[in-house]
């Protein structure tokens, strides 16, 4: 930092003040020198244990008791299926007003088309019985209800 005498030569108070800050300069420099290289090993012994980790393993017991491949699979849809273009876009609407003009003409939705629907809704979905959880407090109790006072019921008839 410029000034370099030993303690005993420093005379005046803003020569040792100086002269603490750095020494306290050169300790933390070396600490942090001393840290980035601790850190730098950690890093690679972490490395090394992730791979003593890594075993292999012999599965040609498990592929005795697993099918054989070689059995025909579903072929899959062609992806020019998934976009729409102009020329899947009619045939889906071809496709749907087909469905609509026959669940318009069914019988059972002509008398009462919301129970049709309800109907074929409970048919088709699966039924999923979930019953909603009563929420409690902190303590494990069960929420209290608020009681309200009679001013705040608001305008109430006389009706006798």
């Amino acid at each position: 930092m410029g000034k370099s005498r030993s303690l005993s030569e420093l005379t005046s108070k803003a020569d040792l003040k100086f002269e603490k800050k750095r020494q306290f300069y050169t300790k933390v420099k070396d600490t942090v020198a001393a840290l980035s290289a601790q850190k730098a090993i950690g890093k690679k012994k972490k490395l090394r244990s992730r791979q003593k980790k890594l075993k292999v393993y012999d599965l040609s017991t498990l592929s005795d008791f697993l099918p054989d491949l070689k059995t025909p699979r579903q072929p899959t849809p062609p992806t020019d299926e998934l976009k729409p273009n102009c020329k899947s876009m009619k045939k889906l609407i071809l496709k749907e007003g087909k469905q609509l003009s026959t669940v318009l003409n069914h019988p059972a939705f002509q008398l009462d088309p919301l129970a049709a629907i309800h109907q074929h809704l409970q048919s088709t979905q699966p039924v999923i019985d979930e019953k909603p959880k009563k929420k409690k407090n902190k303590n494990g109790g069960r929420k209290k209800k608020a009681k309200k006072s009679k001013a705040s019921d608001g305008p109430q008839s006389m009706v006798m």
